[in-house]
């Protein structure tokens, strides 16, 4: 399937503000909370930026048009980062930014479908966003709706069994309209993901499963330009994946060089702080 223009990312915005303002929009809602994955959201901001601003095909006025791309967060707590990418996309209200994780918010602090305009499906249970990306693009392709899904999963869900399941039978589907994002940042709940079941040679295991693989650095945004180019416009009828190594808390230096854990902490003093340091890296 050849690259085409696409109707979400029609804007004189460049890719680099596209991702400093999915920072700020994380850390304003983190701090109406005190709490948040916000080390994950700082650091796959560069990622949804391209995948919103460069690679996906939507109706921000239209969250639900058939003909939009997938974008499937299989990750459930890092919805408080793809909020802020939906906000930035126009899909949710920017002010809704203040009732983040509230009673009756579109928000909850972990991902649901249900709630919340532009949010596909309800991740928590780690391992099963490939899965259900593979039905979908499965029934896609019977329905001959070219629109590609995306799954943004984590390096944590390598280790399910269930992935690697799915891996297979998008093989076997050839669905070649199935595009996996990998946030590859080498945390999980119980320590480092490169401790956790021999994680290692990402790139080549999946090709061995017969996807076309790449691996880039998910905070350089013309890698990832590149890498999404090539992904959507693979003409090989085969599932693509793109393992992005991400630092968890990019753009806040302080937190960058703290010791890293799945739950980075910040107290209630940081955010402001947080915020300041952000400011000082904006775009020209």
């Amino acid at each position: 399937m050849a690259a085409q223009p696409r109707v979400g990312n029609l804007s004189n915005v460049s890719l680099e503000m596209r991702a400093w303002n999915i920072r700020r929009k994380a850390l304003l809602m983190g701090e109406v909370q005190g709490q948040g994955y916000i080390g994950q959201a700082l650091g796959v901001a560069d990622v949804l930026a391209t995948s919103y601003f460069h690679a996906l095909d939507y109706r921000p006025e239209d969250p639900e048009w058939e003909g939009r791309d997938r974008f499937l967060l299989s990750i459930g707590h890092y919805a408080i980062a793809l909020y802020a990418a939906l906000m930035e996309a126009g899909i949710l209200p920017e002010e809704e930014f203040e009732t983040y994780g509230m009673d009756d918010s579109r928000m909850p602090m972990s991902g649901m479908a249900s709630y919340t305009p532009g949010m596909e499906i309800t991740g928590g249970s780690l391992g099963q966003g490939l899965g259900i990306a593979v039905g979908m693009a499965l029934g896609l392709k019977r329905k001959n709706n070219p629109a590609f899904v995306y799954n943004l999963m984590s390096d944590g869900e390598l280790g399910e069994g269930a992935t690697w399941e799915a891996v297979m039978s998008a093989t076997q589907w050839r669905l070649d309209n199935l595009i996996c994002i990998v946030d590859f940042n080498n945390q999980q709940a119980d320590g480092p993901s490169r401790d956790a079941l021999a994680v290692g040679a990402e790139a080549p295991k999946w090709a061995a499963f017969g996807w076309h693989a790449q691996e880039v650095d998910g905070n350089d945004l013309d890698a990832l330009v590149a890498a999404f180019d090539t992904a959507r416009a693979l003409t090989e009828p085969k599932p693509r994946v793109i393992i992005c190594h991400t630092k968890m808390c990019k753009g806040v230096d302080f937190l960058e060089n703290r010791e890293i854990t799945h739950f980075v902490r910040v107290e209630a003093d940081e955010w402001s702080r947080a915020l300041a340091k952000l400011e000082d890296a904006r775009p020209a």
